[in-house]
Order: C-alpha cells, then sequence, then structure tokens
C-alpha cells in the first residue's frame, strides 16, 4: 500500500509503502523529481526518470521516502542532477558512510520514518527562480522565451537545467506537461479535453507523449 501526505512547505512529498506479502512491481513514471528512500533498512537516492521503469520489490517490503520538489535535491546532496540520472544510487556513494550508517539507525528506530528521514535531510524550497521556471514550463510557455526572462542564453540555461534537473528544460517541460495530463485524466476529463488542456497539438499526441514517457496508454495509467 502506497501513502503520501500532503506537500510540506518546502515543496517536498514524504510518503511510505508497504508491499503486499506476495510481492509487486511499481511502474514508477517520470515526474521530475528526485527521491531519498529508506528500504527495509537501505537508503539510496532515486534521480531524475527520463521514462518510466518497473520496480520491482520483494514482499512485506517497507519503503519510506522523500521527494524533493525538482530542482532542490542536488543542492542538498552536493551531486548534479544528470549524474544520477536514470540511477538508483546507495547514499552512502554521496555521503560518508559512517553518517549515512548513523542516519539508516535513526530511520530503523523511528516510529514516522518518512518523517524522521525529512527531518534529519533538513529539505530547503526551492530557489524562487526555480519555482518560477518549472511553473512557466508547467504552463508551456517556450524555452527560447523563458531564458530571455531570467538573462540567460539557452546553452547556460541548459547547462543550469542539467544540473538541478537532470535534463534539459525542454525534456522537463515535457515531463511537467505529462503529470498535468495525468491529473486531468485521473480527475475524469475525456482525453480530448486532456490533450487541449495539457497543451498538446491533438489526442493523438497526447497518446505519442504518453507511449514513451510512461510506456503505456494512457487509459492504463487511468484505469
Amino acid at each position: 500500500m502506497y501513502r503520501e501526505r500532503p506537500p510540506r512547505p518546502d515543496g517536498a512529498v514524504v510518503w511510505t509503502r508497504t508491499v503486499s506479502p506476495d510481492g509487486a512491481a511499481l511502474r514508477v513514471l517520470p515526474d521530475g523529481c528526485m527521491d531519498v528512500v529508506w528500504a527495509d533498512g537501505e537508503l539510496f537516492v532515486a534521480g531524475p526518470d527520463t521514462e518510466a521503469h518497473l520496480v520491482e520489490s520483494p514482499g512485506g517490503t517497507q519503503f519510506a521516502a522523500v521527494r524533493f520538489a525538482p530542482g532542490t535535491a542536488p543542492t542538498l546532496l552536493g551531486v548534479p542532477a544528470d549524474e544520477l540520472r536514470n540511477q538508483h544510487v546507495p547514499l552512502d556513494a554521496l555521503w560518508p558512510a559512517a553518517d549515512v550508517r548513523r542516519l539508516g539507525q535513526r530511520i530503523d528506530e523511528a516510529t514516522d520514518r518518512a518523517g524522521t528521514l525529512a527531518g534529519a535531510l533538513g529539505v530547503a524550497p526551492p530557489e524562487p527562480w526555480v519555482q518560477w521556471l518549472v511553473n512557466r514550463l508547467r504552463a508551456g510557455q517556450s524555452v527560447a522565451a523563458l531564458a530571455g526572462q531570467v538573462a540567460f542564453s539557452e546553452r547556460q540555461l541548459l547547462r543550469r537545467s542539467l544540473f538541478l534537473f537532470g535534463y534539459g528544460p525542454k525534456t522537463l517541460a515535457r515531463i511537467l506537461r505529462l503529470g498535468t495530463a495525468l491529473d486531468l485524466a485521473r480527475g475524469g476529463a475525456p482525453f480530448g479535453r486532456v490533450a487541449a488542456e495539457a497543451g498538446y497539438a491533438d489526442q493523438a499526441h497526447l497518446s505519442r507523449e504518453v507511449r514513451t514517457l510512461a510506456g503505456v496508454p494512457l487509459r492504463d495509467l487511468v484505469s
């Protein structure tokens, strides 16, 4: 069973999951975020994804995690997001092993493991310009226009985006648009309206993008 709490003031989401006794595979979709995850005593970082992947877990596995708002994890972790793209990396490969071991012990013993993890990490909100960029990309503004508004060249914006998000702003925009489409579809909107309101050229464009990023048709994600 998967549970998440409402977003914190810093934009992070705390979540937990207990795998059913017979085990399960979970389809994880790209969302522009990075997670620090505790899984049965092990701590790792789930880097930014460019496409969906299936995570298979033994029955009874317990997870507690923090999903960072887009653009916030790399500064805290001290690692550019593009170095973690499409990877699960042990936290002790990024931080001193002794510190990670002590953190793991704290979480093992905690009643609220996810909350303890969030408090220990010292999660901070995104910089205002980063949040502004994410909001504008989610609203469908072009990368060229946004680069001019933040006084960056498109090349500079690309470099900053690789560090913060793990991929360029155009890829981030596609991933954020997928999130908007899923929210609309799960809210009951017809797929034609989903395509129009999320900023796709038409329903066929929506279908192609969902299959590319999620690996399955939209109907499979909302059923």
